[in-house]
């Protein structure tokens, strides 16, 4: 593989192929976020230079992407916001009233099928870098969707967060990846991406019939799923878990 960081401002065609490359990589339901549905095509507009893919100049193919927003942050924990929703609106925010940015926000990772298990992943990450870099951003913030938490969905995220292999490495696999790849874990937020829909569209995500009022346990869920039939709605937070990477020098080699 020969795979170079292609930015959208660079070549914007490259996304016409992102709905079949991608197809299948998240759950149905990420695809459906209330905040992501009002900004989605603004990304693309407005903030181009920080929407990437890994590109296969030998394939000729899209083998990754990776998807940011600069955000204002003053460093601190209080600062952080409750994850990816607040994240969104806070980089449009700022840009419509000049505020200037102290970060690079990470919204998604995803590596094409016939990419993974290759250790994509962190070279993703090492593009979050290169653009947090080019945008003369000193850290990349990014609101980690923990790959295990929906085998734990009753779990609070921040104990799930907390969890420590017997050698104290973090439980959660991409948990670990973003801390041997030289971040650290500031906090975590029960309410990081909010997404609504009706009771029909929520059993044509998840495969599964809700028949009376409650909370549900659904599969790839990182938490419950409150359904109210009298409202026909379903609603869901899913958590997140905030890890703070600082942008190293072009040319330093990130921990592998």
């Amino acid at each position: 593989m020969a795979l170079v960081v292609v930015t959208h401002a660079e070549r914007p065609e490259l996304w016409d192929r992102m709905p079949e490359r991608f197809a299948g990589i998240v759950p149905e339901y990420n695809l459906h976020g209330d905040v992501n549905d009002t900004y989605w095509n603004r990304l693309f507009e407005e903030f181009r230079a920080y929407q990437f893919v890994l590109y296969d100049d030998v394939r000729e193919e899209v083998a990754g992407t990776g998807r940011s927003l600069p955000r204002s942050w003053d460093g601190t924990a209080a600062d952080l916001g409750p994850g990816l929703d607040d994240s969104i609106a806070r980089a449009f925010a700022d840009r419509a009233a000049g505020r200037p940015a102290g970060a690079l926000c990470a919204l998604g990772i995803e590596v094409a099928e016939d990419y993974q298990r290759k250790g994509l992943s962190g070279l993703l990450l090492d593009g979050m870098h290169l653009v947090a870099r080019r945008a003369g951003l000193p850290v990349v913030l990014v609101p980690v969707r923990p790959t295990w938490k929906d085998r734990y969905p009753l779990v609070p995220i921040e104990r799930y967060a907390a969890w420590r292999r017997a050698d104290g490495a973090p439980l959660d696999p991409w948990i670990r990846t973003q801390v041997g790849a030289g971040g650290t874990v500031v906090g975590a937020s029960e309410h990081s991406s909010r997404i609504t829909g009706t009771v029909a569209e929520w059993e044509s995500w998840t495969g599964l019939a809700f028949p009376e009022d409650g909370d549900y346990v659904f599969p790839g869920g990182l938490s419950p799923l409150r359904i109210e039939r009298a409202r026909d709605l379903g609603s869901y937070w899913e958590p997140g878990v905030w890890i703070a990477h600082p942008v190293r020098p072009e040319g330093a080699a990130l921990p592998r």
